[in-house]
């Protein structure tokens, strides 16, 4: 009875399945999910700032930092100096990046504005200095690392830092760095060095976070096996971990041979695995392992392995 019950529930499982990845490709659900999680990350970075980092006088780089120093000594509302010192970053990023990127930024930039504001009356989390800095450090980065990969920004020295970098022989890094170290520098005299030093703590767990958020936190690796057992490592691969793999073609340059060169996208936790699956067909075989920023394509998803 179970049996006949599950037959006749496939076809309309099928078809939902169908429907919603329609769903899912179609492009104002995209959209409209990218506005959700910018508004989202807007109110993680508000969350950090206001009930962390702001009472506790620690501010983070950029925009962010900068305009916490001229709140803290004009004795305006945050929100404001976040979206009047972003302006001009903005018509910069439409200029030179494009519509929908400024679009996103502005709207990341105003839901922080309002967000700051709305927050302000509610008491800090916490006075210890340490935890503030590591949690307003985590729950910041989250959020601006959301905006970030949904086609945002919160900070326009990373606008003004793209267009320095293709005008001087500087990394983007490196001119956001500088930037950062001023704004620091400059929150030792107005707070205090000792917040100064957790202000540079709290930049660095945010870099992380944001990193972490972007990235995503199950990392990625790419792998590039050679062996003579290609076959196989590939059955095996498919088998165990669920993974499709991709052969690639290529000719020694020391015996002039063409080989199968395997290629497979795995998660950190399997990569202990498939080292071993490889070294178990063949010891000898030439294992290279690559850091993957980020998987896109529903053909990476997991088989289902019994």
């Amino acid at each position: 009875m179970n049996i006949l019950f599950e037959e006749k529930q496939k076809p309309m499982k099928k078809k939902f399945l169908k429907m919603r990845k329609k769903v899912r490709n179609h492009p104002v659900y995209r959209r409209v999910k990218a506005i959700v999680l910018v508004i989202l990350g807007a109110l993680l970075a508000a969350i950090g700032l206001q009930l962390f980092l702001i009472p506790n006088n620690i501010i983070d780089g950029g925009i962010i930092g900068i305009s916490i120093i001229f709140s803290y000594l004009l004795k305006f509302p945050l929100g404001l100096f976040i979206f009047f010192l972003n302006l001009p970053f903005l018509f910069i990023g439409y200029k030179q990046i494009g519509k929908t990127f400024a679009l996103m930024t502005l709207l990341g930039v105003s839901a922080l504005s309002v967000f700051t504001y709305l927050l302000k009356s509610y008491n800090l989390v916490t006075e210890d200095l340490l935890l503030s800095t590591v949690f307003g450090g985590v729950i910041l980065g989250v959020g601006v690392g959301t905006i970030l990969r949904n086609g945002g920004s919160l900070d326009g020295t990373e606008i003004i830092s793209i267009l320095i970098n293709r005008r001087m022989s500087f990394s983007v890094g490196e001119i956001v760095m500088f930037f950062n170290v001023f704004i620091l520098l400059s929150a030792g005299f107005v707070f205090g060095w000792e917040k100064a030093m957790y202000s540079l703590i709290t930049y660095f767990i945010a870099y992380k976070a944001i990193d972490a958020t972007i990235e995503g936190v199950e990392q990625m690796k790419a792998v590039t096996i050679i062996s003579t057992r290609p076959k196989e490592i590939q059955q095996s691969i498919y088998s165990r971990l669920g993974r499709n793999i991709t052969f690639l073609y290529g000719k020694s340059g020391y015996t002039g041979i063409y080989k199968e060169i395997i290629y497979c996208v795995v998660s950190r936790l399997e990569l202990a695995k498939l080292k071993k699956i490889v070294l178990d067909f063949d010891p000898d075989a030439f294992i290279a392992i690559e850091h993957v920023s980020d998987v896109v394509g529903r053909r990476f998803r997991k088989k289902s392995i019994h």
